[in-house]
Order: C-alpha cells, then structure tokens, then sequence
C-alpha cells in the first residue's frame, strides 16, 4: 500500500493551525490570569481603605458663609456631618459632620477648608480639619490636596458636601460599594427622583444613566428635554445628590485634566470626568431633602428637621 507523504502546504496548514490554537490557549490563560488577579483584589479588600471629605469654603457665589449658616442653632456643616452622625451625628450635631460618621464604609472624616473660621468651628465640635489653599476651583481639587497632606493612603475618597445636612450615612455606603464593585468606573455617585416643581431650576442638576447604572450626562437644565418643552410629570427624572466618591489614583490624575467646554457650560465638575472618557458609576435611592444652595433652603431644611424630630 502505498503511503502518500504530507504536502509542504499541508505542513504549512498544520504548523499554523497549531500557531493558532497556541495563542488562543495563550489568550486563555491570560484572561484567567487576570481574572484570579482581580477575585485576589476583591477578596483581599478591593479599594478597602475609604476616606470622607468635606470640603467647605466661605465663599459661595450663592450664598456667601454658607457652611457656618445656622440650622435650628447649630451651623450647618456640622448638620451636613449628623445623619453623617446623628441624621449624621444625632442630628445634625454634626450636622454634617456626624451624620458622615455614621457610614460603616469611612475610616475617617475630615473638613478640608481655606478659611479659618469654619476650621476654628469645626474643630469646635470635634472635627478633624485640613487647611487647603484657596486656589482650589473646586471641591474635587480641594478633595485631592486635602488628601496628599492627610500622608496616609487610602483606596477611595467620598466628596461628601457640607450644604447636604440631611444625607444618610446609608446613602454613603451605597456609593462606596457601588465603586468597590465596578472595577472599570473611578467616580461614583447618586441620584433620587426629581419633583417636577425642580425640573426648570438650575440649582438642581439633573442626571441620565444608561441600562448598566453608569452616568450618561448631567445638567442644570432638563433631561432628557421633550418637544412640547414643559415637564413631563410621568417621566422619571432623575436629580443628582451632590455627594460622590473617587478612586485615589484618578483623584490625583483629575487637577492635571484642562477644563472641558461642557463643564465650564455647566459649572458641573463632573462633566470634566465623563468628557475625558472615564465611566461613572451611579446608583438610585430614596432621598427627599435638599441641600442647601440659597439662604431660602435653610427654611427647607429646618422645616424638614422639625418633622423627623431632628433638634
């Protein structure tokens, strides 16, 4: 019987098949590397160590002064920290200050400043304060410096805001994991149901996220927009809360990012994220209260205080 000996182009086939299947094992592998890289990260503490930061000036283009205002008596960064410890602290207390001391996911919260009147009174209550300079144009940037003076190395910092008196310590938490879950994101942060009666006003930004939870874009005006022009009160729109947490790494990458046009459109800082291609991450909760962006909200919020029996 005569046997035929293989072909130079059937050697060729051969060796390029096996070529193949060698790198797609090789692809495999890698990818399952990866992978146990990443299990190894999140079962060792994926971005574990976590930082609350409140930064606070006195200048405020709304409302000069803003975070020593006065909320039944106390002032309101120290508010925005109870229920950050009491509704942040028990209560307001520090208003804003305890409440943020209340998140099971914080190792520590601190107020970055450039004034030292709100660091004489925040450290009056207990505080930990930063001094920052006054050339941060906002409060990311003022996040980031506080953090490099801080010396001490953390996974992510919540940006938590001191005209948010009423924010829940649940609602910190809930940004934390959302970013500790989403390897791909570096920003996270929340938003609520809009009333329709804030669907025109500028101080309250609006937000729209696509089918996976992570941010689309975010407005002072109303999104989406319909034809008619009005609002659509059986839409649901969605109100951004202005509380947000960023992975350390793109914190120190953002000051070093040039302004975007949308945000300076806006006045929006997170638009510079989303603009330079970075994904954020978003999660929905129930939250009725608003921050306080004009002296009429501090009525608001005293109002709202005085029915959850918050002294």
């Amino acid at each position: 019987m005569a046997i035929c000996a293989p072909s130079s182009s059937d050697s060729s086939s051969g060796s390029r098949a096996w070529v193949v299947h060698a790198a797609l094992l090789g692809a495999a592998i890698a990818a399952a590397a990866g992978a146990h890289f990443y299990l190894r990260r999140w079962s060792s503490g994926f971005r574990s160590r976590v930082i609350g930061i409140i930064p606070a000036r006195f200048a405020s283009s709304r409302f000069q002064g803003k975070p020593l205002a006065q909320i039944l008596g106390k002032p309101m960064i120290q508010a925005s920290l109870p229920s950050l410890i009491c509704f942040y602290f028990q209560i307001l207390l520090i208003r804003t200050w305890e409440r943020a001391k209340l998140a099971s996911t914080l190792e520590n919260v601190v107020v970055a400043t450039d004034d030292a009147k709100i660091a004489e009174c925040c450290r009056g209550f207990g505080a930990d304060v930063v001094m920052t300079s006054v050339g941060c144009r906002n409060g990311t940037e003022r996040c980031n410096e506080a953090l490099e003076k801080l010396g001490k190395n953390y996974d992510i910092v919540v940006n938590i805001q001191g005209d948010e008196p009423l924010i829940e310590p649940e609602i910190i938490d809930g940004i934390v994991k959302a970013l500790q879950g989403a390897p791909d994101a570096v920003f996270s942060t929340a938003v609520t149901s809009l009333k329709p009666e804030d669907g025109l006003d500028p101080n309250r930004v609006k937000c729209v996220v696509d089918n996976h939870g992570y941010a689309i874009y975010f407005s002072r005006g109303l999104i989406p927009f319909n034809k008619s022009g009005k609002v659509n009160p059986q839409f649901p729109y969605l109100l951004h809360l202005g509380i947000q947490s960023f992975d350390t790494k793109f914190l120190k990458i953002y000051p070093q990012l040039p302004p975007t046009p949308l945000q300076l459109e806006e006045d929006l800082e997170q638009l510079k994220v989303l603009e330079n291609g970075y994904k954020m991450k978003v999660i929905k909760v129930n939250h009725d209260a608003h921050g306080v962006d004009t002296p009429e909200d501090v009525a608001k919020i005293e109002a709202l205080m005085r029915e959850r029996n918050i002294a």
